[in-house]
């Protein structure tokens, strides 16, 4: 058990990170962070910060000893820089080998399939040849992506009957792709699960999620699903994340079919933007309840004291702060990010409901 007054090491300085600086503090943590940004808004929160690129091994190595334990707060951190620093005896949750799992679509995809977890159909794709196979075989509606470095609608193709495959395959850039069948859901949702070394858990109520242009735009919580659809959620979130040995936070996003049927979509082992609204309308954070499972402390109750809808500030959306901080009902979190550009999260409100 890590004690108060002991430092967290922080991979990447985005908003979650941010967050997860907050946290930390109130429950006695410094937090230092490492990223390349020069105004990033984990850095204006915490004295602690280390610029330099991720593969700066001087860089890494000084940060490695300024800390007790590192986490990550976007899954797009490479691999030999998790590495680099667990080789320094610095322990890392998640762990190198989650990481890995999770930042490559292809290898994600296949360790779902291994733990008998229901996925969309889907093939690999390295030539123009392997992508006009694939799609024989899924079907003619798809999404082409890249394998790795993608979010928020960015490395995807949507593919129609009249899609021309060659101009898809040229606008990904040629590089590694995975190309996933079309899914007529009914809608997006999500589990965050909390687990710690010992192999406890806790997990939030699923919840709804609904995009804009592919960039999360609101979450409702919790999500207005059958009963027994939620449970079977939180019982897929359970099982991944025992099977991937998650020390922390487990985002798992899934699809629900018009038949019933739940099939993850993707896994982000980190705190996660459809988890906001915990910071409001819950006993214990997602970015609290990620800082107790890396520290090895007790995890907190996720109990929901009051529903809640979460709308992402995306972009100049974020100058009309003055109409939420109106609302008595909203919390608003603005990110301190410098510019605000079409598609860049600059925060978000939080409306607080009664409970359904």
């Amino acid at each position: 058990m890590l004690a108060p007054g002991s430092t967290i090491g922080i991979l990447g300085g985005g908003q979650l990170g941010r967050m997860l600086v907050g946290a930390a503090a109130r429950l006695g943590y410094r937090s230092h962070v490492f990223t390349p940004e020069a105004e990033s808004p984990a850095g204006l929160v915490t004295p602690f910060v280390t610029r330099a690129p991720f593969d700066d091994e001087a860089a890494l190595a000084r940060f490695a000893a300024a800390v007790d334990v590192v986490t990550f707060e976007f899954e797009n951190v490479p691999a030999a820089t998790a590495e680099f620093i667990t080789a320094r005896g610095k322990p890392m949750h998640p762990g190198p080998e989650v990481l890995r799992i999770t930042q490559d679509r292809l290898e994600e995809k296949d360790f779902l399939r291994s733990v008998g977890v229901a996925t969309t159909e889907y093939r690999a794709v390295n030539s123009l040849a392997d992508l006009r196979r694939a799609a024989q075989q899924i079907g003619p509606r798809g999404v082409l992506k890249t394998v790795r470095l993608g979010y928020d609608g960015k490395g995807q193709v949507m593919l129609g009957p009249d899609s021309d495959l060659a101009e898809a395959w040229r606008r990904l850039g040629g590089a590694i792709a995975i190309l996933e069948g079309f899914v007529d859901f009914a809608c997006e949702v999500s589990v965050i699960i909390a687990r710690n070394a010992s192999g406890a858990d806790a997990t939030y109520s699923p919840v709804e999620n609904r995009h804009v242009n592919h960039i999360l735009d609101t979450t409702v919580a919790p999500a207005r699903i059958a009963p027994e659809a939620a449970i079977r959620a939180e019982a897929i979130a359970r099982h991944v994340a025992d099977r991937l040995g998650v020390i922390g936070l487990l985002a798992v996003e899934m699809f629900l079919t018009r038949s019933g049927e739940l099939l993850v979509n993707e896994l982000a082992p980190r705190p996660h933007n459809s988890g906001h609204w915990t910071l409001d309308a819950c006993a214990t954070s997602q970015f609290e309840q990620h800082v107790r499972a890396i520290c090895g402390l007790p995890l907190g109750s996720t109990a929901r004291h009051c529903d809640a809808v979460m709308k992402n500030l995306i972009g100049d959306e974020v100058e009309r702060w003055r109409e939420w901080i109106a609302d008595p009902s909203a919390k608003v979190h603005i990110y301190g990010k410098s510019e605000a550009r079409p598609g860049r999260k600059m925060g978000h409100v939080t409306r607080l409901l009664p409970r359904g």
